[in-house]
């Protein structure tokens, strides 16, 4: 059963009243995940506003509420209101002139059910009145939420052609929302699997991360290889590859950690750098993305065997996704604080040794020992470089 809109608290906002004094209740609604996420009695973010005014009249009207505006989108009929209770995204009406699947040239509406037509799913097509909270409904999105089901609006593979990320936006929300699959979305999906070529990589991953962000993702990824999906936006992730995933999300969850998609999507592919060198560079991943999708792929059974010298030398992030991809327990390191060596070369001068490679190479001996005895205290430490001092003087 779906929650009453009335029971959320986002409605309540003050900055939303003012937004709404500002613009006028009946220019307005709400729209998209907030109501969706709120019928669900699920946690809301971020809060999209659709309206029938053009982009210079909100920003007017703003000004004169008092309102700061950023056109974030103008060129599509988008701009944000900076509220005290978070930003606020106002979009104008629109309808979709022509489409090529990547991009679209859009034209301003003035009709509520012709905007909802042009979105992607019914179940992202729902229109809240500012006021009263009344829901407007116009493709059965509240069905299909209550039966958990992700459709598109309309027909699915002309929904799909006017935006072919549109494909993998069903497998995530499908994956967030949905129990009940929707044949004519699944076979739409697959059929034009191939159209997902002609999309820019970072839209690509974008939405192939936020995929794997979510609680568990397997079922759904499988499903996309099964359809010949994820063959084209990650051929490397083939079965053996979507069982380490389905390891790790039990690890993830058995050991308490946060799903972490760039943890997963080395599990996704096989343990070698060069692969996520270059997977990393396909999808246009961040500079850390792509250092910890390397660090993931030279993982070896032999960091399993002392955790927190791992976490030493690479970091305790870095190290905790080794040991979880390898099945190992890693929640030793999840507060582990990464020591400072209680050592440095002026002590090592102090006790007659001439600064330079011969003080560097001393204090490696020690941090090498101290590391592999568990990092102990400074009195032990001293006892170590005695050792190591000693054992310099019988080389010389």
């Amino acid at each position: 059963m779906l929650r009453d809109l009335a029971q959320a608290d986002w409605p309540k906002r003050a900055g939303l009243a003012a937004l709404t004094a500002a613009l006028g209740a009946d220019n307005i609604r709400w729209v998209g995940g907030a109501v969706r996420d709120s019928l669900l009695a699920q946690p809301v973010r971020d809060v999209d506003c659709a309206t029938l005014l053009t982009p210079d009249v909100v920003i007017d009207r703003c000004r004169e509420a008092g309102i700061r505006t950023v056109p974030t989108g103008i060129d599509h009929g988008t701009v944000t209101a900076i509220l005290k209770d978070g930003p606020v995204e106002i979009t104008t009406l629109r309808r979709d002139v022509t489409t090529d699947g990547r991009r679209a040239t859009i034209a301003f509406a003035g009709d509520w059910r012709e905007d909802a037509a042009r979105r992607d799913f019914t179940i992202n097509a729902l229109y809240a009145h500012p006021q009263t909270l009344a829901i407007d409904d116009y493709f059965g999105g509240r069905d299909d939420l209550a039966a958990r089901r992700v459709r598109f609006i309309g027909d699915a593979r002309e929904r799909i052609a006017e935006d072919h990320l549109r494909i993998l936006r069903y497998y995530r929300f499908q994956a967030r929302f949905g129990a009940e699959l929707d044949a004519a979305a699944e076979e739409a999906c697959t059929a034009l699997a191939h159209t997902l070529k002609g999309l820019s990589r970072e839209r690509i991953a974008a939405e192939l991360l936020a995929l794997l962000a979510l609680p568990d993702p397997h079922a759904t990824l499988a499903r996309m290889r099964a359809g010949g999906v994820l063959g084209v936006i990650l051929p490397e992730a083939c079965a053996a590859q979507l069982a380490a995933l389905a390891r790790l999300i039990a690890a993830e969850a058995g050991q308490g950690f946060t799903p972490d998609p760039v943890r997963r999507l080395a599990a996704l592919l096989p343990p070698s750098p060069d692969v996520a060198e270059a997977v990393a560079a396909r999808l246009r991943l961040s500079k850390a993305q792509r250092n910890r999708l390397v660090s993931a792929a030279e993982r070896t059974a032999n960091d399993c065997e002392n955790p927190r010298a791992l976490a030493y030398r690479l970091s305790p992030a870095l190290a905790i996704d080794r040991l979880l991809l390898l099945g190992a327990d890693a929640q030793g390191l999840a507060d582990w604080a990464v020591p400072e060596l209680p050592l440095k070369g002026g002590q090592i001068v102090a006790r007659g040794v001439s600064a330079g490679p011969a003080v560097a190479r001393i204090l490696r001996i020690v941090e090498q020992r101290w590391v592999a005895e568990g990092f102990p205290g400074s009195e032990r430490i001293e006892e170590m470089l005695a050792e190591a001092l000693a054992e310099a003087s019988l080389q010389r």
